[in-house]
């Protein structure tokens, strides 16, 4: 099949993408959020008139002078700003309201201390690690029959490299809206990439489990052509699943508003990686592995 025929071209796609990534990690780095970091996240509206972002920071800085202010949809602002105790809410409500001139609504208010923050920060980490750990080890044991061409542990590498191809790819974009755009990282950030680790793993796994039974009904073909015919009869499956699944991705990301935004955008990003990882990076790799051992031999 032209996937594996073309498979280089693929691999020099997915390095640009992936040093490009890392590149915006080294110079820019995430940017936190209160839930790594500790602070307070305001969301209010104005139902009647919405007053002006630099009327809204010259009051916060007396309470706040570092407080971020965000404009979400036509008539509200997210503020993040320092931890903010309960004693202190009114003084921000009335700051807010500019001394009570704006009718205002709260519609989110919720505060997290600095040794929470790094508590998450700590756990999402080990929890990203660990699930990779465990779906490399799954696919080893899965694969534990397959020796010919290509050992089990073959395949367990290569779904390591697409695996890490859909985590650095999203975390390098939302390095550079962070820059650019002040995005944030934060709880729901990791949440969506196991939820891109998992998806990006069953395709994976659809399309070698389909070489492993053409080895056996394919057994007297060159194993880059195998590897070829398996990808072909999955091929339609891996894309019309994704592309379902992203058009409903889009539409939660536009009119889902801001509270799951940042979240459904991850999404869209990882599982476009992951279905594109899954059919021209991890089935391609396997045929690299087996043709450099066997010049190796």
């Amino acid at each position: 099949m032209w996937v594996i025929k073309y498979r280089k071209i693929f691999y020099a796609f997915s390095l640009i993408l992936v040093i490009a990534a890392i590149v915006a990690l080294g110079i820019w780095g995430v940017k936190p959020g209160i839930d790594f970091t500790g602070g307070t996240l305001v969301e209010v509206a104005y139902p009647d008139t919405l007053p002006t972002q630099a009327e809204v920071a010259a009051k916060l800085a007396v309470i706040d002078p570092a407080a971020s202010i965000r404009p979400t949809g036509t008539d509200g602002y997210i503020i993040r700003m320092k931890p903010i105790e309960q004693g202190e809410k009114a003084a921000v409500n009335a700051a807010l309201s500019i001394d009570g001139t704006y009718k205002m609504i709260e519609k989110n208010f919720s505060s997290i201390g600095p040794i929470l923050g790094s508590e998450a920060l700590r756990k999402s980490l080990w929890s990203i690690i660990l699930v990779i750990i465990a779906i490399v080890l799954f696919i080893t044991f899965a694969f534990r029959k397959v020796s010919e061409p290509v050992s089990s542990w073959k395949y367990g590498f290569a779904a390591i490299v697409a695996l890490a191809h859909d985590v650095i790819i999203p975390t390098g974009v939302f390095a550079i809206l962070g820059h650019f755009l002040g995005y944030e990282v934060d709880t729901l950030f990791v949440t969506a990439l196991l939820v891109v680790l998992g998806f990006s793993v069953h395709d994976t796994i659809v399309v070698f489990d389909r070489v492993r039974e053409n080895l056996h009904t394919h057994s007297q073909k060159p194993f880059e052509e195998v590897v070829g015919i398996s990808v072909g009869q999955t091929f339609i499956r891996s894309i019309n699943t994704s592309l379902t699944t992203l058009i409903a991705l889009v539409v939660l990301y536009i009119l889902g508003g801001s509270t799951t935004e940042h979240f459904s955008l991850v999404l869209i990003i990882g599982i476009a990686a992951g279905t594109y990882s899954s059919i021209f990076i991890g089935s391609p790799l396997l045929v690299t592995m087996e043709q450099f051992a066997r010049r190796k031999k």
